[in-house]
């Protein structure tokens, strides 16, 4: 077992706005100290538009000073969102923080949500062709040692040398966001690792990660090998009081999903401008779209069950559940990893039982200042990360 920090890069807003500058200084310090106490990942997300939520929306320009600031730790796209950019654009942003890194790099793929797609002018039913289009082109741009040429439906490139080379030989391991079933049989397909960003009980998880490993054994690998690996994002805090820390993590991932962000109400406006439009909604968006329009009007509702979607299920559902549960409620399923270090040792244990490779944990969320993000890191470090070395 593994255990890793995951960054939206939050922080509590002021007069409408974040103190950007603080915030990335702060999270430069949580990553170093993390690097030193002997976590094993540092991952970080991309997202777009999402005031109050993630103002992550290009981590490489963190990579850059994570790649001189640390020695030990690695340095993970947690992810990169491939139908939105260029993927010789991705492979040399990739390949250049591996060269400053010496070969730190996981990388961590994802296609997104409608709302961040059609701010950016992405058709959203064209992201799953381009997400797996990009995906091959990747690891084949890596492992090649002259020019590059590729003739694709969404990309084509003439025959080209792509600088720099890839430090990892044969390239990084390449994983994928997922939060539900579908997405767990579809990396185990294409033989790579998941990043699991549903907030599950264990013993519910445990039934996802066996689907994985059973679908994973037949993969017919997009890069040079399989990376069988499980990854699932946690909201935690490791604390010595074991009942405030326990309600710090609680509120923090309340908070996380809370109904009051900013940009929650734009993006419930520009689903339902979709659904209107398009008439329905195509079998992979489903999820993404049930989970929004779930808080929307009741006539739009009627519109989403007339097209198929479940209101009363998926991650949005799931979520909203949770979010009814008090703290030690939380901590005693997994959801939450929080306590005193035996606590948290406890919960890590069970992760580990049910076969999760590593615990990403939140720790850095507008809830909790950095002070006291800082005094998790190091208790984790000192008392739970050497109970998993081996």
């Amino acid at each position: 077992m593994k255990i890793g920090l995951l960054f939206e890069t939050q922080r509590e807003m002021e007069d409408g706005d974040i103190d950007w500058n603080s915030l990335y200084k702060e999270t430069l310090e949580q990553c170093e100290l993390a690097d030193q106490m002997g976590f094993h990942n540092l991952w970080f997300v991309e997202h777009h538009f999402l005031t109050g939520f993630s103002g992550s929306p290009c981590p490489e320009g963190l990579f850059g000073a994570l790649s001189q600031r640390t020695k030990n730790i690695r340095i993970g796209f947690g992810v990169s969102i491939l139908p939105s950019h260029h993927p010789i654009h991705i492979a040399e942003r990739v390949a250049m923080v591996d060269q400053l890194t010496d070969g730190r790099v996981e990388f961590g793929t994802g296609r997104s949500n409608a709302y961040e797609q059609i701010g950016q002018g992405i058709d959203p039913r064209e992201t799953r062709e381009r997400w797996d289009e990009s995906l091959n082109m990747l690891p084949q741009i890596w492992q090649t040692k002259g020019e590059f040429a590729w003739e694709g439906k969404f990309w084509n490139v003439p025959s080209r040398r792509i600088l720099p080379s890839i430090y990892q030989t044969p390239h990084p391991r390449m994983y994928l966001a997922c939060t539900q079933t579908e997405s767990f049989r579809l990396a185990a397909q294409k033989g790579i690792g998941v990043l699991s960003s549903g907030s599950y009980a264990v013993d519910i998880l445990a039934n996802h990660v066996k689907v994985y490993r059973d679908a994973i054994k037949d993969a017919d690998p997009v890069g040079a090998f399989v990376n069988d690996f499980w990854g699932n994002n946690v909201h935690a805090f490791c604390g010595k009081d074991d009942q405030e820390a326990k309600e710090l993590a609680a509120e923090s991932m309340k908070t996380f999903f809370g109904p009051d962000k900013p940009y929650i109400q734009g993006r419930i406006g520009a689903y339902e401008e979709l659904l209107e439009a398009w008439g329905g909604v195509p079998d992979d968006l489903q999820a993404d779209f049930g989970r929004w329009l779930r808080q929307s009007d009741d006539e739009h509702k009627e519109q989403a069950a007339n097209a198929g979607l479940s209101l009363d299920s998926g991650p949005g559902a799931a979520r909203a559940a949770v979010a009814q549960l008090d703290a030690n409620t939380l901590a005693d399923r997994g959801v939450i990893i929080a306590g005193n270090p035996e606590s948290c040792i406890k919960t890590v244990k069970m992760y580990e039982d049910i076969g999760v490779d590593q615990c990403m944990l939140i720790m850095q969320t507008e809830t909790i200042p950095h002070d006291r993000v800082m005094e998790s890191i190091e208790l984790m470090g000192k008392e739970v990360i050497p109970a998993f070395e081996k």
